[in-house]
């Protein structure tokens, strides 16, 4: 599929995956928006993509602020008049044991790994059923099926989002909108060298390998739907 001038809206864009994304989806001829909460990251960004040509569109806002999602999907329209991609990056994670876990930590990682992007999806829907190529795409997690010690919040969150993803999709088919979640383990991003320090650098999974994987998906719209991909580091037990 020709993406070319199609608009993508990418959360979590100031680093990590979502910085590769852009990058990528630009290089598709794609024009974004790119949110995140890092302004001179975001700016950094804009500037060196639009040296190819692309249309860059920044919005520096808090996802876990409760109106910022429809914001969001308003300023998008306003900017470009058209919604074609969303892609819900922006992740939250923290360390700790479920008895040590806070009720604001719980509030946090949940709003930021799955009320926010619930609510994106609800709001973009009316603007992606209009898309030749309408496509949400959740970036998920391996705790998302799985558990890991000391990430009983993080999982519940990527459980979450899993799960409301699963109904969307079945949803939203009949307007045409495809809905895919990505779930990869450890990635070279800063939440996961925070939050999982003992895993070496050198065997995570590189954030460009996720957005390689995005690419496939938007441009390979045929007949054959691939709702979730699980990605493991290449030192982890296969089919675990």
């Amino acid at each position: 599929m020709d993406l070319t001038g199609k608009i993508a809206l990418i959360t979590g864009a100031s680093g990590g995956i979502g910085t590769a994304l852009a990058n990528s989806l630009s290089g598709m001829g794609m024009n974004l928006v790119i949110t995140g909460r890092n302004a001179d990251k975001l700016d950094i960004l804009k500037k060196e993509i639009e040296k190819s040509g692309t249309k860059v569109h920044i919005i520096v806002a808090d996802i876990s602020t409760p109106d910022t999602p429809k914001q969001l999907i308003d300023e998008t329209i306003r900017m470009f008049g058209q919604l074609d991609v969303l892609v819900n990056n922006a992740g939250y994670a923290i360390s700790k044991s479920l008895e040590k876990t806070s009720i604001e930590e719980w509030d946090q990682t949940l709003t930021v790994n799955a009320r926010a992007p619930f609510f994106l999806c609800k709001e973009s829907i009316p603007y992606l059923k209009q898309s030749s190529c309408a496509t949400i795409v959740n970036i998920s997690s391996v705790v998302g099926r799985l558990g890991y010690v000391d990430q009983a919040v993080y999982s519940a969150s990527k459980h979450a989002l899993m799960g409301f993803s699963k109904v969307l999709a079945k949803e939203v088919q009949p307007l045409g909108i495809r809905v895919h979640t990505i779930a990869p383990g450890g990635v070279a991003t800063d939440m996961v060298k925070t939050t999982r320090s003992d895993i070496d650098e050198s065997q995570l999974i590189q954030p460009e390998e996720i957005a390689d994987i995005v690419e496939f998906l938007l441009k390979n719209r045929r007949n054959g739907v691939i709702d979730n991909i699980n990605i493991r580091r290449s030192n982890s037990m296969p089919f675990a």
